[in-house]
């Protein structure tokens, strides 16, 4: 079940769309609203997570420090003067601000654009609460638009590839440039097209099982609690219960 109202950042006045750029930064800033001050905070990977790192510049010292998904944004938080921990080191996270490539009617994402979905999941699991930040154009009624990522041991990908085709998906390996992309993990990346996944909770367990796999970017188990959708009209509060 989910539950709407409306935040109390408002966007620029309506005199023009806003850009996506401006939708990422209107609910980055709404997100700080949700930090708990003297506590550590998970923070997530992509480019509305950038904006979310630079809004958590002009409180680090109200935290003790954070907790990244991603080499990329603990890079960014250091720079910024934010303290960050390795996962292990700390037991628990009040919240976990991250985006999403897709995001469902109940809470249910696609996420792993950014090539960080493993360390993502781990993340949000230890996290009391996620709170996912993304323009209004992530918003869908069944996952499945976005080329799902699958993060894969390499020596399985061929026979992973051919799973999903039985499926009716077609799957590719992610590249960078001529060579296969390398995750943070030293793992590769599958993205498939043309799924429709109407039952995320059974898709994610099922794939989860394949051998060779490492992670699959549905998050079901792992859903937001909490959506801050950026419209022209401000911050949507989307509740998950």
């Amino acid at each position: 079940m989910v539950s709407m109202s409306n935040s109390q950042v408002p966007a620029a006045p309506n005199t023009r769309a806003l850009t996506q750029d401006e939708l990422k930064t209107l609910v980055a800033q709404a997100a700080l609203e949700y930090v708990v001050r003297g506590q550590w905070v998970g923070v997530g990977t992509g480019s509305t997570v950038n904006k979310f790192i630079e809004a958590l510049g002009s409180i680090r010292h109200e935290i003790p420090g954070a907790v990244s998904s991603s080499v990329a944004s603990t890079q960014r938080l250091r720079a910024l003067g934010i303290d960050v921990r390795d996962a292990n080191e700390v037991e628990r996270l009040a919240v976990y601000i991250d985006g999403a490539d897709e995001i469902d009617g109940k809470g249910y994402m696609v996420k792993g654009g950014g090539a960080a979905l493993t360390r993502e999941k781990i993340v949000a699991a230890q996290s009391d609460r996620f709170v996912c930040i993304a323009d209004a154009s992530k918003r869908v009624p069944v996952l499945g638009t976005f080329p799902l990522p699958v993060e894969v041991i390499p020596m399985a990908g061929a026979r992973i590839i051919r799973q999903f085709a039985a499926m009716g998906g077609r799957a590719t390996i992610r590249m960078a440039g001529d060579k296969p992309l390398v995750t943070d993990n030293g793992q590769r990346l599958i993205d498939v097209f043309g799924l429709s996944i109407t039952d995320p909770l059974a898709f994610e367990a099922e794939v989860s099982q394949w051998p060779g796999v490492v992670t699959v970017g549905v998050f079901a188990f792992q859903r937001a609690n909490i959506c801050l959708l950026g419209t022209d009209t401000g911050v949507q509060t989307l509740c998950f219960d």
